[in-house]
């Protein structure tokens, strides 16, 4: 039999080294960008989001409410405070509401 080793690591450590490792950062953060917007948006924007895309430090997200595209447009700097604030670092410099 082998031996084995006495080594510990924590499951956050081996998901980060496993996700370096696969050069799949820009896919988390994605889906990162996405689970901050519903969660800081509520679920009365969350309803009305049909999509939430990260493009080169652009937040694009759909909406399919013209009332609250007008509503959101007017608050876009403290979104995108409040969004890199959540997610620890800033992965968004521009919002746009289409």
């Amino acid at each position: 039999m082998s031996k084995r080793e006495n080594d510990s690591f924590s499951i956050e450590d081996l998901m980060n080294s496993f996700i370096k490792e696969n050069n799949l950062s820009k896919g988390m953060q994605k889906i990162k960008v996405k689970e901050t917007w519903n969660k800081m948006m509520g679920p009365g924007v969350s309803n009305h989001t049909s999509s939430v895309k990260l493009q080169n430090k652009t937040l694009i997200i759909q909406l399919n409410s013209s009332v609250l595209r007008e509503e959101l447009s007017y608050g876009k700097d403290k979104i995108i405070k409040m969004m890199n604030e959540e997610l620890g670092e800033t992965l968004i410099v521009k919002l746009m509401l289409v």
